[in-house]
């Protein structure tokens, strides 16, 4: 019986484990649980408020503007308010955002390629395991 060596993670990729890399920020934008959602719509265009709040279904008020804040302060979206009675405000991804909704889109078209396999896998390893993880 052959034992596997297990090689520490850092030096495999020692860029991704050093804390000033940058992919920490990027995940936790993209782990939080509507930035994602708000990229992806912006990718279709120029979006309101209002329009933003109607077409991400259960997300409050609050926590759009929380979230568009963070987008915007990241330089991933671009607010733009017009001096209207009531104020019309505006989001549009910058060109960084533009690219990030890039790579999302890549991940959710693996992610639908692969996701029959996943979940036959899981089906396998729950029937193999079943205590659970």
């Amino acid at each position: 019986m052959s034992t596997i060596t297990e090689t520490p993670v850092h030096e495999l990729a020692p860029d991704v484990c050093e804390d000033d890399c940058g992919i920490r920020d990027v995940l936790d934008r993209l782990g939080d649980r509507w930035s994602v959602l708000v990229i992806v719509v912006l990718t279709k265009g120029t979006r309101r408020f209002g329009e933003l709040h109607q077409t991400i279904p259960g997300i409050s008020q609050r926590m759009l503007t929380v979230t568009t804040k963070r987008l915007v302060r990241d330089g991933l979206v671009e607010r733009t308010v017009y001096p209207t009675i009531p104020p019309q405000t505006d989001y549009r991804l910058t060109p960084t955002g533009r690219s990030l909704a890039a790579a999302i889109t890549a991940l959710a078209d693996w992610s639908r390629e692969h996701k029959a396999g996943i979940a036959a896998s899981r089906q396998r390893w729950d029937a193999d395991h079943p205590g659970g993880i």
